[in-house]
């Protein structure tokens, strides 16, 4: 959720203790089906060698109190292509990619400066889907799931689950719904010969590129590949969580408390939360 506390859930000077608890709840980096597996992790399945380290003692010495844990947020992969050409909507040839870029929340599209609405054609795995006419459109993470997604209709979706999310901004239709795709989906967008203006502006995790989107040249997002063929993990950004003490849920992430506490989620209008 952003500033509001998602992602920096422990104040500074609490790391030590952060990741003192991390350690010692025996978690690891790519245990992302550890919540929806609802699977405890127990003191015979962490235990390791007796070498003397501290190593023997992971995962069993906090028992029921453990509150911290590891997990993996996923990201999109994106690359601007320069002179895209389309023969047609199976057969397209791109141009040269630029410097690839990793997005933690969104990737977002928008018109700008220009008063007019943005024309922007989108395709999901190399298929024409829509003609998009709105002030722009929000590729994002689960994690962003909460940020300007939220703000502008999207949905709710929790960090583990792997997907997509594709948002218009404003759009001109109200047909024009959200989407939630796969996380192994590819999504292009590229600015249309009908739009008025000649280029739109590009922001990946609130940072605007320089130069924006124009005419033959698009947009392509995927999802990050958190797992290698080889089953080691490589992508991703593991963040330390805080538990709740109060939960008595096996693998309690704090998501369900942080949609309560932080985005009163269906708080009553006119009741104090």
């Amino acid at each position: 959720m952003g500033t509001l506390g998602f992602l920096g859930e422990w104040r500074f000077n609490e790391y030590k203790r952060a990741f003192r608890e991390t350690y010692m709840s025996g978690a690891g980096a790519g245990d992302r089906a550890y919540i929806l597996d609802q699977e405890t992790p127990t003191a015979d399945s962490l235990k390791e060698k007796d070498d003397g380290s501290w190593q023997t003692v992971r995962g069993q010495s906090m028992g029921t109190a453990r509150a911290a844990h590891v997990l993996l947020r996923s990201r999109l992969k994106v690359g601007m292509i320069e002179d895209s050409a389309r023969q047609s909507n199976n057969d397209r040839k791109t141009g040269q990619e630029t410097e690839t870029s990793h997005a933690m929340n969104e990737v977002i599209i928008h018109r700008g400066k220009n008063p007019h609405l943005a024309i922007i054609e989108v395709f999901i795995g190399g298929r024409f889907l829509t003609e998009a006419v709105a002030d722009g459109m929000i590729i994002s993470t689960p994690t962003g799931s909460t940020a300007y997604s939220l703000s502008s209709g999207g949905s709710i979706v929790h960090p583990l689950v792997p997907s997509i999310l594709l948002t218009p901004i404003c759009p001109r239709s109200l047909s024009f719904r959200p989407l939630v795709l796969p996380g192994n989906a590819k999504v292009t967008l590229r600015l249309s010969k009908k739009n008025r203006g000649r280029e739109v502006e590009v922001s990946i995790d609130g940072r605007r590129l320089d130069g924006g989107l124009h005419l033959g040249m698009e947009v392509q997002v995927s999802g990050e590949k958190l797992r290698l063929e080889d089953g080691t993990w490589s992508g991703g950004v593991p963040c330390v969580v805080r538990g709740d003490f109060r939960s008595s849920a096996p693998g309690d992430d704090s998501w369900v408390g942080g949609l309560n506490g932080l985005l009163k989620f269906n708080y009553p209008f006119g009741e104090d939360g």
